[in-house]
């Protein structure tokens, strides 16, 4: 086994079992699992009938869900487990694994976790689903999960950005996470449409394709309703987008590629400043 894949293979197994025995991870398990069975049991309610809805109406249904709950599940969780304290966080870093091994070990291990607790959620409404509607609309539910899990990995990377050199701290680090979680997930759309309603038209629309993009929040959302019901259900950004790619090829090329940059960077910047980071 390569010299540096052993110590990551190691803390990435270690954290995986300790997210495992963790109750917030159980719990979150739970309520994700209640929650997707419920949007699935209950979406025909508003419209007056009655029953489960199909795989691409309950995927349609949960984006939001996903959006909200995801994004700080992962920065909180991430947290509490990537910013330890002092008497810890000395043990731990005085063992002779370089700290990037350590770190990203550490988070590869809560991602797993994380998205096991997930597929547990979307596997029991799966089941559900399947067997009172029937397997339509599969693929997108697919995509929604898959968009889950890409959430996860970003955000989990923001919180080791957010925990690295945080050693004993954990208070202002968690606030900090609250803050990311916040701007990403409710102030970012809101200060983008207000920003767009002040330019002109060509404007307006640069800057709302820019907001998709730099988004990792709005990148899942709009790849997400691309694959779930094409051009139809677009919001003044999405549609932004789609006219400057003329297409959802276009749009979706590019979204992967911010998705993408969001998935490296992060962590990867979260191990250098750990690097440098005076413990």
């Amino acid at each position: 086994m390569n010299a540096s894949f052993g110590p990551f293979a190691l803390c990435a197994r270690q954290e995986l079992l300790l997210a495992v025995r963790s109750r917030w991870t159980q719990i979150f398990a739970a309520v994700f699992a209640a929650l997707a069975l419920g949007v699935a049991s209950s979406g025909y309610v508003l419209s007056g009938g009655h029953g489960v809805q199909d795989f691409a109406r309950t995927a349609a249904s949960l984006v939001e869900l996903v959006l909200l709950l995801v994004p700080l599940t992962a920065l909180l969780i991430g947290v509490l487990s990537l910013a330890p304290e002092r008497g810890a966080a000395e043990l731990l870093f005085s063992q002779p694994v370089s700290r990037r091994a350590i770190l990203l070990g550490k988070t590869a291990g809560l991602l797993v976790a994380l998205s096991a607790a997930q597929a547990l959620g979307f596997g029991a409404a799966g089941l559900v689903i399947f067997s009172r509607a029937g397997g339509e609309g599969l693929p997108g539910f697919g995509l929604l999960v898959l968009g889950s899990f890409v959430l996860t990995a970003v955000f989990l990377g923001l919180a080791a950005l957010v925990s690295a050199g945080a050693v004993g701290r954990r208070t202002r680090a968690l606030a900090l996470a609250l803050v990311v979680w916040f701007f990403a997930v409710v102030l970012f759309d809101v200060a983008a449409l207000g920003v767009a309603s002040l330019l002109p038209s060509g404007p307006a629309s640069r800057v709302l394709i820019v907001s998709v993009l730099v988004n990792p929040a709005d990148a899942v959302r709009t790849g997400t309703l691309l694959g779930l019901e094409g051009t139809g259900a677009f919001g003044a950004a999405s549609l932004a987008l789609l006219r400057f790619t003329k297409g959802p090829t276009g749009a979706g090329i590019l979204l992967a590629a911010s998705l993408l940059s969001w998935l490296v960077l992060p962590p990867l910047l979260a191990a250098r400043k750990l690097g440098k980071a005076d413990l």
